[in-house]
């Protein structure tokens, strides 16, 4: 008997529809490790496990893998932002405080994805695909369509609900990054920075 064992190199096994998810994961984890300008197609393929040539069946070039690995985070938000939005049980005030608080904990839960969601590696470089841009409009005008209805409602100020949006969504989106630059650390004082947005925003006492 020949004492000489051969190992065989066993790949991940999968289906068409969940490739593209799994390169999109191994991406993200690509990213955080060694940041955006050190991922390739080639190196993502042996993160996952397959081919050199199969990442390209799902993603054209890398900026196109960027912008689909945004286009799920802007997915992901716009789908929380409408279930506490549409919350039956869920007072106006509570969707608002939740709606800025919730926008930090997608950043600090995300940081790779939110970064390329609203970075200039793709939008100040007019980088961005159409399937990135048919996700993230509609999630900026629900953004807007939720701060009418609070203005509406007399529960937030400003007669102007597009510039009303900007400001808060500039005051949110720095919060995050200071979170996510590493200024601010701890996730505690981060909820109370968030609460205190939530307050000013409501004309209510700190």
């Amino acid at each position: 008997m020949n004492s000489t064992t051969t190992l065989k190199i066993v790949r991940p096994s999968y289906h068409h529809g969940d490739l593209r998810q799994a390169l999109l994961m191994a991406a993200k984890a690509l990213i955080s490790e060694a940041g955006i300008e050190n991922l390739s197609l080639r190196k993502l393929a042996g993160r996952a496990g397959v081919s050199r040539t199969a990442p390209y069946h799902h993603f054209s070039d890398k900026n196109d893998l960027l912008c689909s690995i945004a286009a799920e985070g802007f997915r992901r938000r716009y789908r929380q932002a409408q279930s506490t939005f549409n919350a039956p049980n869920l007072t106006a005030e509570q969707k608002f405080e939740e709606f800025i608080c919730g926008y930090v904990r997608f950043a600090a839960d995300n940081p790779e994805e939110y970064e390329l969601m609203f970075g200039r590696n793709i939008w100040k470089q007019k980088n961005s695909t159409q399937e990135l841009r048919d996700v993230a409009y509609p999630c900026f005008q629900h953004q807007l369509e939720m701060i009418t209805s609070w203005q509406q409602a007399g529960l937030i100020g400003g007669d102007n609900p597009l510039r009303t949006s900007q400001v808060i969504w500039g005051a949110v989106h720095g919060i995050a990054k200071l979170l996510i630059d590493g200024i601010y650390t701890d996730a505690a004082q981060i909820e109370e920075v968030s609460l205190c947005a939530v307050r000013l925003f409501l004309n209510k006492p700190l």
